[in-house]
């Protein structure tokens, strides 16, 4: 069983950053995938990145390549989010989310547990 907690959301004005964190339960974490969804008001969850148990492998969508960062801390059992250069479009609530295995993966359906999520908006 994998406990997340989201933090680091809030409010910036477009063309700034934030960096979200997912913290982990568990004394597994560098054997689960990681991945950043978000979904925004009247739309479905999407993908936005993921990171592979160890580290060394990730992927984004499109639409953040350039932009965004995940990395992991397997030490402290944390995945972070580095948004820079943030647009409205990207406004949505952020969820983490953990796979069962090592290997990023980009769908929804390949993660077991997911966080509560954490808002973030950008303003124009």
């Amino acid at each position: 069983q994998v406990q997340l907690v989201e933090s680091g959301g809030g409010l910036v004005q477009a063309g700034g950053s934030l960096r979200v964190s997912c913290a982990a339960s568990g004394r597994t974490f560098s054997s689960h995938a990681m991945g950043w969804f978000r979904q925004a008001p009247g739309k479905e969850r999407e993908f936005v990145a993921t990171i592979s148990g160890t580290g060394d492998s990730t992927y984004y969508t499109n639409s953040v390549k350039g932009r965004f960062t995940i990395s992991r801390d397997n030490a402290k059992s944390t995945v972070y989010l580095q948004m820079n250069n943030l647009e409205p479009e990207d406004t949505a609530v952020y969820y983490c989310a953990a796979a069962e295995r090592v290997f990023p993966r980009t769908e929804l359906k390949g993660y077991t547990y997911w966080g509560q999520g954490t808002q973030v908006t950008v303003s124009s």
